[in-house]
């Protein structure tokens, strides 16, 4: 496989970029934090870009970080595992009621989301299904060792989150493929505890650093060196948070699915084809011959012949991907179109009734706290999928129907 539609940018003193963004745009404040983490000294071989590439704290989203020896707390960030699950269902858009404001109802009832709506023990959610205390029962073991070793994680909802979506860009949608076949999708992450793990050993790394942290490009650049206590305690905390993540997704599926069930009436088969796959997390994989830390932050494992979301604006289409095993990108492909403005930007520069327009043919919540997710805060997916031909192929195409924001 060839990287023909990447672009290579040499960094004096430190390791080249690859940039698979022919045709969509590149800040120049991501391209400069992109520069910043490259010259990081134990960067394996080089970094590799996404198309959806923006701006992000410390390290930008959108990229892959391959490293050797050391990792660095912020290049995860706090959405530790953040990513996305789907299903498809045996459904057909005929099958849909013809009004599905009580479809998305039914989602907004059975998911805890949003700011007012946090937690499984709150409000209308105090009803825990079984399979959250299964969940739960697995992941619990793991997550004492860790808070033996650092107390203050023990006062986070953790138990309490799973199962529940969150805030931002965080969401739950229905959609039809291409054959007009309806499939459920959302979009969460490892929640409070996950942030609280994320915060922590970024101010350990810094803390551990505070010596060589005037030398660093950036304060959110600090590391751990393999061989350290943090190191390994860091490696062991964002391991579990990876799955903690990915339980709260199929936890929200289950969910989902159910809700469904009181509102469409014809019995359906829910799992015909089934993705669940990180976007925001680091893990040890082998490339070029050699085993590296690849941390992808805001960017899909797309390994040859291995199943990814790539996820548009809640006005756009969004695609099931196929991995084609692209070795130069480090075996990725983008997280999904990418900002092309702050959330602060877009509430200025557009109003309830843009966000309107944009989403007319979308059973969605059309008010001013979601202009910020409007569609055109976002780099255009066809664009975006475009730039990455070479990375993976389209299986579906998704256009959703029914969102419903955190």
């Amino acid at each position: 496989m060839h990287d023909s539609t990447a672009q290579l940018l040499e960094v004096a003193g430190g390791k080249p970029i690859k940039l698979w963004t022919r045709g969509v745009p590149v800040e120049e404040a991501a391209r400069q934090q992109l520069i910043n983490t490259a010259r990081l000294p134990f960067i394996f071989k080089h970094l590799a870009v996404m198309p959806d590439v923006h701006l992000g704290k410390g390290s930008t989203i959108g990229s892959v970080i391959p490293t050797v020896g050391a990792v660095i707390p912020a290049a995860v960030g706090v959405d530790i595992g953040c990513g996305m699950i789907a299903a498809r269902t045996s459904l057909s858009a005929a099958d849909l009621p013809d009004n599905l404001h009580g479809l998305r109802s039914a989602i907004e009832r059975a998911v805890p989301h949003g700011k007012t709506f946090g937690r499984r023990d709150q409000g209308a959610w105090s009803d825990v299904p079984a399979q959250a205390d299964q969940a739960w029962k697995a992941l619990a073991g793991r997550f004492r060792a860790i808070t033996q070793k650092y107390p203050r994680l023990e006062k986070t909802n953790n138990r309490s989150h799973l199962g529940t979506l969150g805030t931002g860009n965080h969401f739950i949608e229905v959609c039809l493929d291409e054959a007009d076949r309806v499939w459920f999708m959302l979009h969460s992450g490892s929640r409070g505890v996950g942030n609280a793990i994320g915060s922590l050993f970024i101010e350990l790394a810094q803390a551990d650093m505070r010596r060589h942290l005037a030398n660093l490009p950036d304060r959110d650049l600090a590391y751990f060196e393999e061989g350290s206590q943090h190191f390994a305690d860091y490696v062991e905390a964002v391991e579990w948070a990876q799955d903690y993540a990915r339980q709260n997704r199929a936890l929200m599926m289950q969910t989902v699915i159910e809700a469904a069930r009181t509102v469409i009436r014809k019995p359906f088969e829910a799992q015909l084809e089934a993705v669940n796959c990180h976007h925001n997390y680091v893990q040890r994989e082998r490339h070029f011959g050699r085993e590296v830390l690849v941390t992808r932050k805001g960017a899909v494992s797309a390994q040859k012949g291995q199943l990814g979301i790539i996820p548009g604006s809640m006005g756009a289409r969004s695609f099931i991907v196929r991995g084609l095993g692209n070795e130069e990108a480090f075996c990725s492909c983008s997280h999904g179109a990418g900002r092309v403005m702050s959330r602060s930007q877009a509430k200025k520069q557009f109003s309830v009734q843009d966000q309107a327009r944009a989403t007319a043919h979308v059973e969605c919540r059309k008010d001013a706290e979601v202009v910020d997710e409007i569609p055109m805060a976002y780099k255009d997916i066809d664009a975006v999928m475009a730039a990455q031909r070479d990375l993976v192929e389209v299986v579906h195409t998704l256009r959703q129907v029914v969102c419903v924001k955190g």
